[in-house]
């Protein structure tokens, strides 16, 4: 294993994740799910944090992991969560309410990402998450800053996407839609960004206020 590896593995093995979290977690894994990385979920609450986000979206819900990260860092902030299996959404609502999540602080949304978020108010989130179908991540990204507050900041993880988007000879399409995004992301004057190498990635960009 290389230094690099042992640093991105230690960054995700200090973190000390709550119960609510770990349930999820394992949830996670028994639906096939390749969840936020523990490392990746601290960053996530770090944001939320440092942000004050009251509004936040996520797009993909998951059965709970990251949004339970993202609540983890403010008890008065409020999830909007959009996940197109009815499975997992009833998985997640379950770890929510496992955690001590109160209803009042989510709204769960079942559907097709791209039909539900042209009915969602632009401008008006913190936070939104972008853990969806990844063929069509560019697409989703459009749509988060479209839905994003001036000042506000869109996080995608698993953007690296399992180390492919670093390797040139790599040309599917997921890893071409990733590396696409991150390049014209890198280059927009429009927002500020970063690309986090912790867990599988994550891409984070602020838009000017």
């Amino acid at each position: 294993m290389s230094e690099q590896d042992s640093n991105w593995q230690y960054a995700d093995q200090i973190v000390v994740e709550s119960e609510g979290i770990k349930r999820a977690r394992a949830q996670s894994l028994e639906f096939g799910i390749e969840a936020v990385t523990p490392g990746v979920g601290a960053q996530l609450a770090v944001f939320a944090a440092a942000s004050r986000a009251t509004n936040i979206i996520e797009i993909g819900t998951g059965v709970g992991v990251s949004g339970l990260w993202l609540l983890s860092a403010s008890a008065t902030s409020v999830l909007t969560t959009i996940e197109n299996e009815a499975e997992h959404l009833t998985a997640a609502k379950r770890s929510f309410a496992e955690a001590g999540i109160p209803a009042s602080r989510l709204r769960l949304i079942g559907g097709n990402a791209q039909d539900v978020l042209t009915r969602m108010n632009e401008n008006s989130y913190d936070i939104v998450l972008v853990d969806a179908d990844p063929e069509q991540v560019i697409e989703t990204v459009e749509h988060a800053l479209r839905l994003v507050r001036p000042g506000g900041t869109v996080l995608v993880p698993h953007a690296l996407w399992r180390g492919r988007v670093a390797d040139p000879v790599r040309r599917d399409d997921i890893t071409t839609a990733f590396r696409t995004l991150v390049e014209e992301i890198a280059a927009s004057n429009a927002v500020v960004s970063a690309l986090s190498p912790v867990g599988d990635g994550l891409l984070q960009l602020t838009t000017r206020g």
